[in-house]
């Protein structure tokens, strides 16, 4: 599968603005508002992401809520395939299945419709996208919550990972990751 390359890279890195001190002191905001704000950059990223994933057999892409959504409906639309939002609680109309995770204060959740994944095969290969990775949780979860759906997450896709937080670890151990930028 196909990675970007420097040059590329670095101008996607480049279109994102950072955020001093938001949504706290001493966080330096991801802000992709600026990404997708320049039409040749969300191009050149949606390019490489139907690169990367075209010929991959997959039938459904899952984007978190909210952002995962403007990638993921982008991206199914290019390959030809299904989406399904990834919610927080009470956001989706019908009956839904839920996945717990930690917080540092709490616990906070996520769903998909019961029957998202239905479809002819038995066990639907699903990529789930999302604008950032950070310490993981929500990502982590959305990839349990396709597994117990029936379906299986083939790989978890992030535009930005920052890498010093290690949110892509646990991940790892029940799917593969892959992250179009990592920030160290």
């Amino acid at each position: 599968m196909k990675t970007l390359n420097a040059e590329d890279r670095n101008f996607l890195l480049n279109s994102i603005r950072t955020v001093e001190d938001f949504p706290k002191p001493g966080i330096g905001f991801k802000d992709i508002t600026t990404l997708l704000g320049n039409e040749k950059a969300y191009a050149l990223l949606m390019d490489h992401l139907k690169d990367r994933y075209k010929g991959q057999n997959i039938d459904y892409i899952a984007g978190i809520e909210s952002r995962g959504f403007i990638f993921g409906a982008s991206l199914a639309t290019m390959l030809g395939v299904k989406f399904v939002p990834i919610r927080k609680p009470g956001k989706l109309p019908y009956t839904t299945i839920s996945e717990k995770y930690s917080l540092e204060y709490g616990v906070d959740e996520v769903e998909i419709h019961i029957d998202a994944f239905k479809c002819d095969k038995e066990k639907p290969k699903v990529l789930l996208i999302d604008d950032l990775i950070a310490t993981g949780g929500t990502a982590k979860a959305a990839v349990t919550l396709i597994n117990k759906a029936g379906a299986e997450c083939v790989e978890a896709c992030f535009v930005i990972n920052l890498k010093f937080l290690n949110g892509d670890k646990d991940i790892k151990k029940i799917t593969p990751v892959y992250s179009v930028l990592e920030i160290e």
